[in-house]
């Protein structure tokens, strides 16, 4: 397995959550490359988007991941991706030139329950939206990221687990990242 290591799936997935505790478990460093872009351009990708737009955005969260993978010293990082950032363009591609993809693949049910129980107002386009209205609005964009995401290196498959917590999901990153390192 190729170092670094980073995550790609649906918001809500457990991205951030789950790979700040396994960094943790590992003894690894951990990015969220939402907070890197924020801490770079002074503005959260939300904000950032409502002023510039998705283009925009999109090109500076590349450069931000290609500077990033140049600057960080660490071999041992986990990194977190924005949801949307593997289907923009060739991300997925240079992810995997980068190191090792996993893609934590969630049902849109599931996923819809876990960003029920969140801060929609930290996700603008899911503001306000009930959980039904939440399944409405994954479901098609998640089948058509799908492609993307499924190019990762690996698939941590959960979308049939009883089990939805972060804590799990770490366990789980944990024993497949420790079987293959």
């Amino acid at each position: 397995m190729e170092l670094p290591i980073y995550l790609v799936g649906y918001m809500g997935a457990g991205k951030t959550t789950a790979g700040r505790l396994l960094a943790d478990k590992l003894g690894w460093h951990f990015v969220d490359l939402d907070e890197a872009f924020e801490h770079i351009h002074g503005l959260s990708t939300a904000d950032y988007i409502r002023r510039y737009g998705i283009e925009d955005f999109r090109k500076k969260e590349k450069y931000v991941v290609e500077d990033l993978a140049d600057q960080v010293p660490y071999e041992h990082v986990i990194y977190a991706t924005g949801g949307g950032y593997p289907c923009w363009e060739d991300n997925m591609d240079c992810l995997r030139e980068l190191g090792t993809s996993i893609y934590i693949r969630w049902s849109p049910e599931h996923l819809a329950k876990r960003l029920s129980l969140t801060d929609l107002s930290e996700r603008p386009v899911l503001q306000g939206r009930t959980e039904k209205e939440l399944l409405e609005f994954i479901a098609p964009q998640l089948q058509a990221r799908e492609p993307f995401y499924a190019r990762a290196h690996h698939v941590l498959d959960v979308e049939t687990c009883d089990e939805d917590s972060d804590e799990w999901i770490a366990q789980e990153l944990y024993r497949f990242i420790r079987e293959r390192v």
